[in-house]
């Protein structure tokens, strides 16, 4: 009986090796992937795309609670599964004009990263395109020229068919400042049965 139990248990820990292999190889794999990945999405008429890995999950918009005296490119706040995440208008953050709000207007929930500072946060476009992959000898530098963006947060440009692509570097469209702004709107709460908001 001891051997038979023995036994039973070397099969079992040889079937979670196996898995964890599994998931190492899949995970090694899945790493290679996302950094030639890209979630595609549009401001206007421009593509823009951000690195996949940045990129938690796309949702369908939603309403966004004010949070007084915050930039203007600073929306407000979204109650996502009990967490406060603030949401930013990146057409008011790129000097563009504001849009009205149509059934492709997403939030895309991303992680940005500021002097060691971690912020996540939703960033309101209009609308999603595709997960792209760019390979990166067909990546180039982004203009200095010729844009009426920043370049500073502009990787580089892809080209999708006969559509230039601005690949941006998301963890540097915010400033320290602006960052901390965002952070300070995560103290807010949101009340789901009243809808009112409050300030811890």
């Amino acid at each position: 009986m001891i051997g038979k139990q023995k036994a039973i248990g070397n099969i079992i820990t040889s079937i979670a090796y196996s898995i964890l292999l599994l998931l190492e190889v899949k995970m090694s794999t899945a790493e290679i992937t996302e950094a030639t990945q890209h979630l595609t999405f549009k401001l206007d008429e421009e593509v823009f795309a951000i690195d996949i890995s940045k990129v938690r999950e796309v949702l369908e918009y939603t309403t966004v609670t004010k949070v007084p005296k915050t930039p203007e490119f600073m929306k407000g706040v979204i109650n996502l599964r009990g967490h406060v995440v603030p949401v930013v208008d990146l057409r008011l953050k790129f000097g563009m004009s504001e849009a009205e709000k149509t059934v492709n207007t997403c939030i895309i929930i991303v992680e940005v990263t500021v002097d060691q500072e971690t912020a996540v946060l939703g960033a309101l476009a209009d609308s999603v395109q595709e997960v792209l992959e760019l390979e990166a000898d067909k990546i180039e530098p982004a203009p200095k020229i010729g844009t009426r963006l920043n370049t500073d947060f502009i990787k580089g440009m892809g080209k999708r068919d006969d559509q230039f692509i601005m690949i941006l570097d998301i963890n540097k469209v915010f400033s320290t400042d602006e960052l901390a702004i965002v952070q300070d709107a995560e103290s807010y709460t949101i009340s789901e049965e009243t809808g009112e908001d409050t300030e811890e």
